[in-house]
């Protein structure tokens, strides 16, 4: 099978080449590795890489810059990866991805199983990273190989290209795109399963630069939320639990924030949202206005 690992970044140059370099280790190296940002000012290449490379230029925001990479890579791949730019995968990731769709031809989705996540803390580095993977080394998942799952953890998930068809993520969650993710996948579930391989492993890094504004962010907590229940791409049973738990967490720890989280300019955000909810205004792109 062909495979293509497409990279959207943001602001984050030497990452990008970091990841790039690593990318070069791995038991099954990609066919091609498509780095998608608004412009070349975002991206460094690192030099001698062992497979084709290749840059794509458009609009701002992890939906657009998606679409910018996915759309012309559809016919010429069978599975797509994406990963974001701050996430670290096990040297074997490529290979047990392409293991996993040439053995289940009903699975449409698949993602890695994070083993540590600095996007709920302060951040992780690359220390971090390949520590907690060499811990996992040799040792077996305790639960199930397989977990099926609404829709996949943007920072790490792999598609069947023939599945995909007009499919597309949405350019209405603009910039960070809070789950995007989720929706696109989730609607995947029509074609196929959507899974979790737990012996697929790698690490999000949760590096905070490249992100957007607090009370941006505490906008879209909400109001992509409501957005996608009004759509019906993902169920309400999914994203209002993760509504709400996000707006507690917003108003308990806005007395004493965390250094690392606008706390309180979340909270204003989904104040915000709120309101014009209330007024029967579902607009996620309003966080341009911001």
């Amino acid at each position: 099978m062909r495979l293509a690992v497409i990279i959207p970044t943001l602001g984050r140059r030497g990452q990008v080449a970091r990841l790039l370099r690593y990318l070069g280790d791995q038991t099954r190296l990609p066919d091609e590795v498509i780095v998608s940002a608004p412009d070349a000012t975002h991206v460094e290449l690192p030099e001698n890489c062992p497979f084709p490379l290749s840059l794509v230029f458009g609009p701002m925001g992890s939906s657009a810059q998606r679409n910018t990479a996915l759309v012309p890579s559809l016919a010429r791949f069978d599975i797509i990866t994406f990963f974001d730019d701050d996430f670290v995968p096990s040297t074997a990731y490529l290979e047990q991805v392409e293991k996993a769709f040439v053995e289940n031809d009903g699975w449409a989705v698949v993602m890695g199983k994070v083993v540590r996540d600095g996007a709920t803390n302060a951040g992780l580095t690359w220390e971090d990273a390949e520590a907690a993977l060499r811990a996992t080394e040799g040792k077996k998942h305790d639960g199930p190989s397989v977990v099926d799952h609404v829709g996949a953890y943007g920072c790490n998930m792999s598609f069947r290209s023939s599945l995909v068809g007009d499919l597309r993520f949405d350019e209405r969650l603009v910039l960070y795109g809070w789950q995007e993710d989720i929706d696109f996948t989730s609607q995947m579930r029509s074609k196929g399963r959507v899974v979790c391989v737990t012996s697929i492993k790698g690490v999000h890094l949760g590096i905070k630069t490249g992100r957007v504004s607090g009370k941006r962010f505490g906008y879209s907590q909400v109001a992509n939320a409501i957005y996608l229940i009004k759509k019906g791409s993902v169920p309400a049973s999914f994203v209002l639990p993760l509504m709400f738990r996000n707006i507690a967490a917003n108003l308990a720890k806005s007395l004493r924030p965390e250094p690392y989280i606008d706390r309180r300019g979340r909270l204003r955000g989904n104040m915000l949202a709120i309101l014009h909810i209330a007024r029967g205004r579902i607009e996620p792109e309003y966080i341009l206005k911001i």
